[in-house]
């Protein structure tokens, strides 16, 4: 059934705690939204496949809670991860200045060095913003990451936000080519490139 599937991949989104991390998984998953969304316990798991450039990819999506006292998780969480989305919330400027703690977090966790990240600032459909996009947009740049601003209410920007991750991992062969050897795959011809096409033109910046 899965043949034609390039890889598996594991990606992961972490942030702190209502920053919509769940939404931001069921509106990518099964387009959904739900204003009163419980916070997660633990860690939830959802399975999708998607196309990107011509490949199929089968994303298993680790959404983890933002809360503390879940930190413990936190190892096998992070273990083979390919792909990580550090989300925050536009709106709460203190969840922009702890994005630092989960990067180290990150860094002291994963057990890749060339995992690729996607910085994701979530709830632009609100009007109290408290981060403004350059700063998003020079955070991301700082640290080697995509970026991408979105709103898990109104759909911008969250398919986006997984297709340019993925893209960017599949354009990364060592990252997942050890897991599909001998499956006789081949990748589409691609220049390498971001920002150029689809929906996601003028959301995302590579860097």
């Amino acid at each position: 059934m899965d043949e034609d599937v390039l890889t598996t991949l594991k990606i992961l989104i972490i942030g702190e705690s209502g920053v919509g991390k769940s939404s931001l998984l069921l509106r990518f998953t099964d387009d959904t939204f739900d204003p009163e969304l419980a916070a997660t316990i633990g860690v939830d798991f959802k399975v999708k496949t998607i196309s990107v450039d011509g490949n199929k990819a089968k994303l298993a999506i680790w959404d983890t809670a933002g809360q503390e006292r879940f930190r413990t998780l936190t190892p096998s969480y992070y273990r083979g991860a390919q792909g990580v989305i550090l989300v925050y919330d536009v709106t709460r400027r203190d969840t922009f200045v702890k994005l630092d703690n989960w990067l180290n977090e990150l860094e002291t966790y994963c057990t890749r060095n060339d995992i690729v990240q996607m910085l994701v600032g979530n709830k632009i459909d609100k009007e109290n913003r408290e981060v403004d996009r350059n700063e998003g947009l020079k955070f991301a740049r700082k640290h080697s990451m995509l970026f991408i601003e979105a709103s898990a209410k109104t759909c911008d920007g969250v398919q986006c936000a997984f297709e340019e991750l993925v893209e960017k991992i599949i354009q990364t062969p060592g990252l997942w080519e050890s897991e599909s050897q001998n499956r006789g795959v081949k990748l589409s011809n691609k220049e390498e490139g971001y920002g150029g096409g689809g929906a996601c033109a003028g959301y995302c910046s590579m860097l």
